[in-house]
């Protein structure tokens, strides 16, 4: 008996031990380790996540110019792939077997772990077979999203691109992007990137032994919707930038334009400009490489990144700083014989002007009159004080917005050059004066600013003392919300009296006989501005122009700059005019002076530059030639577009720098 006795617990502890050995197993599994876990979802549950679609971008009429277009894409996971019919494959996305097999690879290289793309933006069609075959495909699946898609065509620089994202991207995301994300890398793609992204879904989906899907995990509920980005109200007007792409046709340069109420930008143009269009789909690495390989650059925002001298552009600034300081009043004259002469230094002016004063002289551009402003200015206080007296003229520049960033909401914003005392006493030591900068009296020599900050000067004039900041989304969200910074005005410290006399001035530029864009007048709209011939030493000057309209009651600044196109009247100044009639009026009336947007459309003014290693016109782009053209300034279109014949009304060949209209010759400043 007792050995039965003792028999029976061995027995039932046995039991208990092998109870305890699984029970213990399971604890296991379940509780510490998540392989089976893990197991169990790659192969049943799979997190899908659902991309968000990105907020639309409409200009400030409310017309949408940036939006979205649905997009499939077949994924690959590789580690999760198993012997598949590849020639049904490739039948389905209409690719070859050597294309699946390459793509896969590709795959495997980058994670076997991770779901890759393996065929971006498949067709309608494909998806719809691939979705009937699905199962075939082991470690496959198809994902939707969206794309964007530019309806206009136009204003590549400004609204950027959006690219997949690169690791870097994805470090400094905090967990945000995976591979496989999208992210805006330039533009207002690039700004605003944190409201137009959205925030993205998950769907716990799934899926049986023969790959497909059967739906949402516990019919939903730890499913995530995703949000779609905020909108963002542009302050741009469509109708306007695409007139001012179409005047900057063949040609390098730029325009912006303000409304001087609020710092809207109203026009963002940048040329050669490109279609963003090409940077969306399939062929984005190839046209991004067309684009770099454009000698043009186009890839240049030159808004916000071109840095030119601002030239006679400058004068209006330098005058209303020496009022302000006392160093001249409205009715200083000074004598103008055709020069300037600073020490031993000739400074030429366009015209002899004789005795003139502050309103004749901008009206003008007279060169030796604000030479005479600028020695003003320097000496007021002794010559002995030069250096200090620099000093506070410097301060008081820069109030204006020279040599900063103004802050826009736009990437890669430059300041532009504008060098304080201390850059010229390492240079000249303690022995330098107003001689030595004078260039800078007729925004020459060694000051460089940007097409936006020209218009912001037009801006601060037109308000008769301050600007508030440029930029260009004046609504995010349904709320319209509006960043604070841009309702602070920023005062330029010149008192509001002093503003009448170089305004007038400016009137007179476009609106008398003798101003220097009278050329550019607009019928019934009294507009104000002032032409710049800045130098170039790489070829003709360029044409600056800027001005603000109307007169009484501003409702748009305007800045133009056209490389290569000589006087600020020739080109400049008309283009200017061209777009604030539109903008006013939403028409362009016929010009007594026979001017048009067509003509001056077909006007080319790119350059055929020199290859100074060979001494040779280059006449004809080619990939080789271009390689070795190490020294070229300018060269012909990348697309091999032969510059414009133009139809010419008149029987006489036109000057150089002259737009084929029926008219005399302008010879402007």
């Amino acid at each position: 008996m007792d050995q039965l006795f003792n028999r029976k617990y061995i027995v039932q502890g046995l039991f208990i031990v092998i109870a305890l050995i699984l029970l213990g197993k399971l604890f296991y599994i379940q509780i510490i380790s998540d392989k089976a876990f893990s197991s169990a979802e790659s192969n049943v549950l799979r997190k899908i996540y659902k991309y968000p679609a990105r907020g639309a971008i409409l200009d400030r009429n409310m017309k949408v110019i940036v939006q979205n277009e649905p997009v499939y894409d077949l994924m690959v996971t590789p580690n999760e792939v198993k012997p598949f019919d590849t020639l049904g494959l490739a039948n389905a996305l209409e690719i070859t077997v050597e294309d699946v097999r390459k793509k896969l690879k590709k795959a495997r290289a980058q994670s076997s772990y991770q779901s890759t793309f393996f065929e971006r933006q498949i067709s309608v069609q494909s998806y719809a077979r691939l979705q009937e075959i699905m199962y075939r495909f082991p470690g496959f699946r198809t994902q939707d999203r969206t794309i964007r898609h530019y309806p206009d065509s136009v204003a590549g620089q400004l609204f950027g691109y959006v690219k997949e994202v690169s690791p870097d991207d994805i470090e400094k995301s905090e967990g945000y992007y995976k591979p496989g994300d999208f992210i805006g890398k330039s533009g207002l793609e690039r700004s605003y990137e944190d409201f137009l992204r959205g925030e993205k879904g998950v769907i716990n989906t799934l899926y049986d032994a023969k790959n497909i899907a059967q739906g949402s995990y516990a019919n939903g509920k730890y499913d995530v919707n995703a949000v779609s980005g905020d909108r963002l109200i542009s302050s741009i007007d469509i109708r306007i930038q695409r007139l001012g792409e179409e005047l900057m046709k063949n040609k390098v340069g730029a325009i912006v334009a303000i409304e001087p109420s609020t710092g809207e930008i109203l026009a963002f143009v940048s040329s050669p400009g490109y279609d963003p269009n090409q940077f969306v789909g399939k062929d984005w690495g190839k046209n991004y490489m067309s684009l770099i390989a454009n000698p043009y650059r186009p890839q240049i925002v030159r808004p916000i990144a071109g840095q030119y001298s601002p030239g006679s552009s400058f004068k209006p600034v330098d005058a209303l700083v020496a009022l302000q300081d006392g160093a001249i009043d409205p009715n200083t004259t000074f004598f103008c014989p055709g020069y300037y002469m600073a020490g031993n230094h000739k400074v030429k002016c366009e015209h002899v002007d004789g005795t003139i004063n502050m309103q004749r002289g901008i009206a003008r551009s007279c060169n030796t009159y604000f030479c005479h402003v600028f020695q003003s200015i320097i000496t007021k206080n002794g010559m002995k004080n030069q250096r200090q007296t620099y000093a506070n003229w410097h301060e008081q520049i820069s109030k204006w917005g020279f040599g900063q960033k103004l802050g826009i909401d736009m990437p890669f914003e430059k300041k532009g050059i504008f060098y304080q005392g201390d850059h010229y006493d390492k240079i000249y030591g303690k022995r330098w004066g107003y001689t030595t900068v004078i260039s800078q009296a007729i925004g020459q020599g060694e000051i460089t600013s940007t097409p936006l900050q020209m218009a912001n000067v037009m801006a601060a004039i037109a308000n008769r003392g301050y600007y508030l900041k440029p930029h260009l989304i004046k609504g995010i969200g349904d709320k319209n919300v509006v960043k604070k910074e841009y309702v602070v005005k920023n005062y330029v410290g010149v008192d509001e009296k002093y503003f009448p006399i170089v305004i007038d001035g400016m009137r007179d530029a476009v609106n008398s006989p003798w101003g220097t864009a009278k050329e550019s007048q607009i019928p019934n709209i009294l507009m104000c501005g002032k032409t710049g011939t800045v130098q170039n030493p790489h070829g003709k000057n360029h044409s600056v122009f800027i001005g603000f309209a109307p007169m009484d009651n501003p409702k748009i600044a305007i800045a133009v700059i056209v490389e290569n196109g000589g006087f600020g009247g020739s080109y400049a100044a008309p283009i200017s005019s061209f777009m604030v009639e539109k903008y006013l009026t939403d028409t362009i009336k016929p010009r007594s002076n026979g001017y048009t947007v067509k003509a001056f459309s077909e006007t080319n003014l790119l350059p055929a530059l020199i290859d100074k290693t060979k001494k040779v016109k280059l006449t004809k782009l080619d990939s080789l030639n271009l390689k070795k053209a190490d020294s070229l300034k300018r060269v012909k279109d990348s697309l091999k577009i032969k510059p414009a014949i133009l139809k010419q009304t008149v029987a006489t060949k036109p000057k150089v720098n002259q737009p084929i209209v029926n008219q005399k010759p302008v010879t402007n400043k």
